[in-house]
């Protein structure tokens, strides 16, 4: 019964094709979940926070000593909610035989290939210690993403990097159809090693000092670095400096790379003859120092007087002409004895008079009295008396007349006195102020203008300076 079903099962193209169908489609699919974890495989699955997850994705391997023991479920970004910095979180799937992982545990990302390809291994500690499933590993026990070749690779522009491929594919040419040739070369090298090694225990002795050596260039390195753009572009400079000599390489740099040691033969040999004139050379360059020192500061004052002598010098013929009879005329009128008188009397007259100069001429170069006296009297004369001129004179006059007893006050100064008016009348106070040589910042007197800014003391006579004079240019008049 049994082996009639069997062949009857057998002899059915149509089972054979359904259970075929479907154990292709059960293959697939666990093809497909493969990388996900099988079903009904029981796994440990535990989470990492880690400083850089990048490009680490769903799916890639979770190792221990280089064996794969599971799978990262999934990648998401946390962020520190003191600090705000921003860490991964990568949920993993890990076998059962990984339970419990100890806590001293620590995990890193690394590189699998060169293309980008990255898994997560876990370097497993010796606590005795574990996680419990679904435990989160914190962030200390992250270490920090090492340098990938991609990043090293990342650091060169796009210039760079098409150079490197133009070297790659010369050096792959260069190579191609010559693997004899090389394994001759590797051949030969044997005798080369024999020999590098002594040199390379010599190297590694303290007594070389390599590592001094090593530590010094590192601290060039990190002096250098800051000039390193300098020191880039002076290879640019020295690239266009080199260009163009290059554009007169020939003849000129031929002839005088030629020309130089026939030049330095006859250098050494006239050396000793003209050693006094050298000597003599560098005295006098010593001496012209201070002058071109000099020169070189009133520089743009002397290229100022050429740039109006050029203008000038075109004229000078016509004024040198003209130079010979004014010459002539000058020495006939200083020889004319007239001339000499006047110039005699001349110079005794402003001697004579410098003195009162002296006097008169601060009087208008510092007060302007000159210019106030020209001023009153010309508003004097064409003014007249509409303004109130007699009233401002009564200020004077008028005060000292006492209306109380309709007589002159005391001293008053309507007429000759016998003092200076010095009492209180009932009207006014009688009291005088006169100035009659005011300072006029002349030689020994004070740098003020006195007339016009004298200070009115009230019941006190005062005559000449008071004190605290003002330094304005006068009143008014």
């Amino acid at each position: 019964m049994t082996r009639r079903g069997a062949g009857a099962l057998a002899a059915s193209p149509t089972m054979v094709g359904a259970v075929t169908t479907l154990i292709v489609i059960l293959a697939v699919f666990l093809a497909y979940n493969a990388n996900n974890g099988l079903p009904f495989v029981p796994t440990y699955r535990l989470s990492v926070e880690v400083p850089n997850a990048s490009t680490l994705v769903r799916s890639n391997d979770v190792r221990i000593g280089g064996v794969r023991v599971g799978f990262v479920d999934s990648v998401e970004p946390v962020q520190d909610p003191k600090t705000g910095a921003v860490h991964a979180k990568v949920d993993l799937k890990l076998d059962k035989n990984v339970d419990p992982l100890p806590r001293d545990s620590t995990v890193i990302v690394r590189s699998r290939s060169a293309l980008g390809l990255k898994y997560l291994e876990i370097d497993k500690g010796t606590s005795n210690k574990g996680y419990p499933e679904g435990a989160v590993l914190p962030l200390k026990a992250g270490h920090p993403k090492p340098v990938e070749i991609d990043q090293v690779l990342n650091t060169f522009d796009e210039p760079t990097r098409r150079a490197i491929r133009g070297n790659l594919v010369g050096f792959g040419d260069a190579l191609a159809g010559r693997g004899p040739d090389l394994n001759a070369a590797l051949g030969e090298l044997r005798p080369l090693l024999d020999r590098l090694e002594p040199v390379a225990r010599a190297l590694a002795a303290p007594s070389t000092g390599l590592e001094r050596f090593i530590r010094a260039l590192s601290d060039t390195a990190a002096e250098v670095a800051p000039v390193a753009e300098i020191q880039a572009q002076m290879f640019v400079s020295l690239d266009t400096t080199f260009g163009a000599f290059a554009s007169v390489a020939r003849p000129f740099l031929q002839q005088t790379i030629s020309e130089t040691p026939p030049t330095l033969d006859t250098l050494v040999r006239t050396s000793p003859r003209i050693r006094t004139f050298l000597g003599h050379s560098a005295t006098l360059f010593a001496d012209l120092r201070p002058g071109v020192r000099a020169l070189s500061e009133n520089s743009p004052t002397i290229a100022s007087a050429l740039e109006t002598g050029a203008e000038v010098l075109p004229d000078t013929p016509q004024l040198n002409n003209q130079l010979a009879p004014t010459a002539r005329t000058l020495e006939a009128f200083s020889l004319d004895p007239d001339v000499n008188g006047g110039v005699t009397r001349s110079t005794k007259f402003f001697s004579l008079l410098t003195p009162t100069l002296k006097f008169v001429t601060p009087a208008q170069s510092v007060c302007n009295y000159a210019t106030l006296l020209t001023r009153n009297a010309q508003s004097l004369l064409s003014i007249g008396d509409g303004v109130g001129t007699s009233q401002r004179f009564l200020v004077v006059s008028g005060g000292q007349i006492d209306s109380f007893v309709g007589v002159n006050a005391p001293n008053s100064e309507n007429g000759p006195s016998s003092a200076p008016a010095a009492s209180p009348s009932v009207d006014s106070n009688n009291y005088l102020h006169a100035n009659p040589y005011p300072y006029t910042a002349s030689p020994g007197q004070p740098h003020v203008c006195a007339a016009g800014n004298e200070k009115y003391i009230q019941n006190q006579v005062e005559v000449g300076n008071p004190p605290l004079l003002g330094t304005g240019t006068g009143g008014n008049g």
